[in-house]
């Protein structure tokens, strides 16, 4: 399939549109009773944004025969979805937000590039590459210098984080797939309903009562809603423009967009090396929204 640049630049721009509004979600949590459970707040998100999901795709008539959807791949998807869920979650509590942060989704276009190289045939390129290291360095200079305690390296938390980065860029390769012959509005209410589906065991024997107070039912709805259905809704749409590993690369705009809210919002101060982090983010990025002028076309 031959894009034009102008349809794959709008693919990077729905992109990050979803990237902002996951870098939302750490804000929102702020909000949320002290005795929250991150886990349930993380299957509460997926349920409410896969049930919305599926209601707009059922009502528009794009969820088709069962027997049209393959197996495999969208177990995969939802596997990968859950499992980034769960990683992230206990890598962030095993090691840090710091550490957890940047290894987390700061792995994973490195794994998305991996992915592609050897299981599709793949090359990413070297406007990626460039973009990816520059946002990679931003990251971990964002993430290390806003840690206000002396980083700790938990072993576990450290390989929970590449699973969840490992997860991340499996399920943006599954989705890929799925867009082939389905609307993004199918792929991402099945993906996400499934996903939802496969976590919840994990509520088994957790304190739900504090989901009842006001403060939690806002937070889980804006999550649920905004930072999942709409942000799947925008993601899909740009994963049919844009390469998976541009994709990813271009969804690190989320740590980036968490730091800024945490000073405009929460009130945090970032020290210098965290503002050049930012600026090194901005760059990658930008290297990937902007179209390209040296090629005409984008293959996908």
């Amino acid at each position: 399939m031959t894009l034009s640049k102008r349809a794959r630049g709008g693919g990077a721009w729905f992109v990050l549109s979803a990237a902002l509004l996951w870098g939302t979600t750490g804000t929102a949590q702020t909000f949320a009773p002290a005795d929250f459970d991150p886990v349930v707040i993380g299957g509460l998100r997926l349920a409410i944004g896969g049930a919305v999901l599926m209601l707009l795709a059922l009502g528009r008539g794009e969820i088709g025969q069962l027997r049209s959807w393959p197996l495999k791949p969208v177990l995969l998807a939802a596997a990968a979805t859950a499992t980034y869920q769960v990683c992230f979650f206990a890598a962030v509590a095993k090691t840090g937000v710091a550490v957890g942060t940047v290894v987390g989704i700061g792995s994973a276009p490195i794994a998305a590039g991996l992915i592609g190289y050897f299981f599709r045939g793949e090359r990413p390129g070297r406007r990626w590459g460039g973009a990816t290291l520059l946002a990679i360095i931003g990251c971990s200079l964002l993430a290390l210098s806003s840690s206000q305690t002396e980083v700790q390296i938990n072993p576990v938390g450290l390989l929970l984080a590449l699973a969840a980065g490992t997860a991340y860029a499996a399920y943006t390769f599954a989705i890929k797939g799925l867009l082939k012959d389905h609307t993004p509005n199918a792929v991402m209410a099945v993906i996400v309903c499934v996903a939802a589906i496969l976590l919840l065991p994990l509520f088994l024997g957790r304190e739900l009562s504090w989901v009842l107070q006001p403060a939690a039912i806002a937070v889980v709805c804006y999550l649920g809603l905004f930072t999942m259905a709409l942000s799947y809704w925008l993601f899909a749409r740009g994963l049919l423009a844009v390469p998976v590993t541009t994709a990813v690369t271009l969804t690190l705009a989320e740590p980036m967009t968490a730091a800024l809210l945490g000073v405009v919002v929460v009130g945090e101060k970032l020290p210098i090396p965290a503002w050049g982090g930012l600026l090194l983010i901005v760059c990658g990025l930008l290297i990937l929204a902007l179209p390209s002028r040296l090629s005409k076309t984008a293959r996908v």
